[in-house]
């Protein structure tokens, strides 16, 4: 009798599938062919099939990877470059005037290789992105090997990028058909903020996502300020304007979303809004805390992002995925409002669902891609290990990630980058913040 054969199968010590909120299978392997999970089974049936590779991982967690469901990668270069300032006075005194100097498709390139590099090594196998010079990007992505959802910016000022909102517009859908039919890459529409777009652009946005069938990416009720200043400009919040614009349906995820009163999560929830939760930058910039367990219990589909480096520090999901957890609870008082499982799954599974890729990635299931991850919980910060789910949400940090595979492929191999030569990013990374400070 022949002997099922497979590219590749990984036992762990652990599982969590996410199929279900605490399920966790011991002593579990998985077969893997042609990039997809063809089999979970106890690992001492392994001898029962043939693989060309196999992982063994006899201390670690094998978990879906993790779905960065809202960043600005290039903008890692901009790390660190102006801290400790409220919101407005961060984008228009420092952040805008630096991007205004140096964004190019170079910077984007760069700045977009160095925070897939950092993802990867954290087990992120998805971003969720919001830049300019889009062909950049991608070619970042593919290069990196990660799961790219490049969101073209629009704005109604000009750029480097771009004059105005049609120019955006024009030149995104222009780079997209460049590059249908890339698996891995995906193209959304962005405008930026309600603090910068227009209704009309927001209804030309509207009626093009359902025509070209984009999802839509938009900061939303980001900051007390913001809806104060749209109640005072328009004599309505941002929320009821879009809600009249169009924009308000399963194709919108919305980032951030801190500002919400009962009336506007039950709009969200009935219109099948995604949400883009982004605990750190919110906390930097001192945005408030986003009414996360209103949200899930209304029935919102709830991601977590790490937003750009520039504002967080780290392109940390594990970190974001801790914060979360944490903040719900300070936030409400309660306890209970956010575990560690519910946690886990806004990571994963319900990013993929906020992307339409739910039935490819952010579970482990048969028949489903393999984006999955691998954490040693053997060193002495995670020991002893009793609960492998609330371990990885408040014990084990990014360097424990040991594995990062995309559609079965090794992004990261025992801590060691097998797409990407760490070394030549460090000496990109040196090169651009000279340039920056000589300007």
């Amino acid at each position: 009798m022949t002997r099922p054969q497979y590219d590749m199968t990984v036992s762990a010590r652990w599982m969590i599938t996410v199929e279900r909120d605490g399920e966790v299978l011991e002593n579990h392997a998985i077969a893997i062919k042609n990039g997809r999970i063809e089999a979970i089974i106890p690992a001492n049936q392994l001898a029962a099939i043939s693989a060309t590779q196999h992982v063994d991982l006899p201390h670690h967690v094998l978990m879906p990877g993790l779905i960065n469901l809202h960043g600005h990668s290039a903008m890692t270069l901009l790390r660190g470059l102006a801290d400790d300032k409220a919101l407005m006075d961060w984008l228009n005194n420092h952040i805008w005037p630096a991007e205004g100097k140096h964004v190019h498709d170079d910077f984007v390139f760069d700045g977009a290789l160095i925070a897939m590099a950092e993802m990867i090594r954290g087990g992120t196998t998805t971003i969720n992105d919001m830049y300019f010079y889009h062909a950049a990007m991608v070619r970042a992505g593919l290069a990196s090997g990660m799961r790219t959802f490049v969101g073209c910016s629009i704005l109604e000022f000009p750029t480097n990028y771009g004059a105005n909102a049609d120019d955006y517009i024009s030149k995104s859908l222009a780079e997209r058909r460049e590059f249908l039919g890339e698996e891995l890459v995906t193209f959304t529409l962005a405008p930026h903020a309600p603090y910068t777009v227009s209704d009309d652009t927001f209804r030309k946005v509207a009626m093009l996502a359902e025509q070209e069938d984009m999802l839509i990416h938009c900061h939303i009720h980001e900051t007390a300020d913001e809806v104060e200043g749209s109640v005072k400009e328009r004599q309505q919040r941002p929320l009821a304007r879009l809600k009249e614009l169009g924009l308000l349906s399963p194709r919108l995820i919305a980032a951030h979303m801190v500002h919400l009163n009962d009336e506007e999560i039950e709009l969200v929830a009935r219109h099948g809004v995604s949400v883009a939760h982004n605990p750190a930058s919110n906390m930097k910039l001192a945005s408030g805390i986003a009414p996360v367990k209103k949200m899930l219990d209304a029935g919102v589909t709830v991601g977590i992002g790490t937003d750009g480096a520039a504002s967080n520090n780290k392109l940390d999901m594990l970190a974001d995925t801790r914060l979360t957890a944490l903040l719900a609870k300070v936030g409400t008082l309660d306890p209970t409002a956010v575990p560690a499982a519910t946690a886990i799954r806004m990571a994963t599974l319900n990013g993929a669902k906020a992307l339409g890729i739910d039935d490819k990635v952010g579970s482990i299931a048969i028949g489903k891609q393999a984006d999955l991850i691998a954490l040693d919980l053997s060193a002495i910060e995670t020991a002893p290990a009793f609960d492998p789910i609330s371990h990885v949400v408040y014990a084990a940090g990014r360097e424990q990630v040991t594995h990062t595979w995309v559609k079965g492929e090794a992004l990261l191999n025992n801590r060691i980058l097998t797409t990407l030569d760490e070394a030549a990013l460090m000496t990109k990374a040196a090169d651009w913040r000279n340039r920056i400070l000589a300007r």
